[in-house]
């Protein structure tokens, strides 16, 4: 029989609340352990697998629905919380029980991400899982690789399903998303860095277009090994986008390196919907950076490209391009800011000392990748 002057509820709360900080404590522990040089290469590459068995369980059991389950079940226990907080303070009734179980629901969560997958941050770099050698590179090294991937797109562009006016057709985002999700399988009989699970990538039903606001096209939930990403994401991206996210289930934690895993299935695909959508985006990466470097020989790069005798093709993926840019300006705003700021501080906080801007160092990997 319970004790009815409350003690027992009261060791609840405390074992609760005492759960919940262990919890909360083992996050910055763990990734502390981690980052040690001395330490990485013997916990690695056993905690990938370990990790990729728990991702790929995580995501079975959530593949029972094609959206993502993650953010209708955040918005579930959010309701509940608020709702019994209210009904707490209605009833005149103690705060800190509902506080543990609050508490103890988000270290949990906080921890499976962190243990189970974000640990993954750590990991030695994707290039000797490739053998490849990724340094600096020059100016003409850059224009030649533009010059390369505009070429690559370019011979695809007419290829890929498209309206009258030339702008992309909109295509099935399931049936993609069952391709994303299987897209590493090829990939993975030669490097085993690229084996996992071949979950159909989800769309976000709820928080897709929150997410375009912040500033990004996909997110990955370690608690339930979710690759998700927005419906109403650019169609020329879509492909990419999808196997970006799916890289990062596969225990591939780094943008850059989620970012070029993409390009790589997507250009060994059968699908010209996805190799397009991969030379696509490493031309994007590319002529950027070109643009940062001398705007004006990236100008005449892709001037000459549009006089040259694939100049049709050309035109297709520079339309692609502003149709893009134009698609994504509907979604700015400074709750982008803010976006961006949360996962540059994420980032950085599990060593990726670039922040936001390792999006854009896949260009290392582009470029070493055409030297291979």
């Amino acid at each position: 029989m319970a004790r009815s002057d409350g003690s027992g509820r009261d060791g609840t709360t405390r074992a609760r609340l005492v759960a919940a900080a262990v919890l909360a404590a083992a996050c910055p522990l763990l990734a502390l352990l981690f980052s040690q040089p001395n330490l990485q290469a013997s916990l690695f590459p056993g905690y990938r697998r370990l990790s990729k068995s728990l991702m790929a369980a995580l995501a079975t059991v959530a593949s029972v629905a094609p959206f993502a389950i993650w953010d209708w079940l955040t918005v579930g226990l959010v309701a509940t919380a608020i709702a019994t907080l209210v009904r707490r303070m209605c009833r005149h009734q103690r705060i800190l029980p509902w506080l543990s179980m609050v508490a103890l629901i988000a270290a949990a969560t906080a921890f499976l991400g962190t243990a189970g997958w974000a640990l993954n941050h750590y990991a030695p770099e994707l290039s000797q899982d490739l053998g490849l050698e990724v340094g600096q590179y020059s100016e003409d090294q850059l224009a030649s690789a533009t010059s390369y991937y505009l070429d690559q797109a370019a011979a695809r562009a007419s290829l890929v399903p498209r309206e009258d006016d030339g702008t992309l057709s909109r295509q099935d985002f399931y049936e993609l998303a069952r391709i994303a999700g299987a897209s590493y399988a090829p990939l993975a009989q030669r490097y085993e860095v690229f084996s996992g699970s071949t979950a159909p990538v989800k769309s976000l039903l709820l928080f897709g277009e929150p997410l375009l606001y912040s500033g990004h096209t996909g997110i990955f939930w370690a608690a339930t090994g979710e690759s998700s990403v927005p419906l109403d994401t650019a169609t020329a991206e879509l492909p990419f986008t999808m196997c970006h996210e799916a890289a990062h289930r596969l225990g591939i934690a780094s943008e850059e390196e989620a970012n070029f895993s993409a390009f790589l299935a997507c250009t060994a695909s059968d699908d010209v919907r996805f190799s397009y959508s991969g030379y696509y985006s490493a031309f994007n990466y590319c002529v950027n950076a070109l643009v940062a470097e001398d705007p004006e020989r990236a100008q005449q790069l892709v001037s000459d490209a549009l006089a040259g005798e694939n100049g049709a093709g050309v035109a297709l993926v520079l339309q692609d391009r502003a149709t893009t840019q134009e698609h994504y300006q509907a979604f700015e705003g400074p709750f982008e800011d803010v976006g961006t700021t949360v996962n540059d501080t994420y980032l950085r906080s599990f060593g990726e000392k670039a922040g936001v801007r390792s999006y854009g160092l896949v260009v290392d990997y582009l470029l070493a990748w055409l030297d291979a």
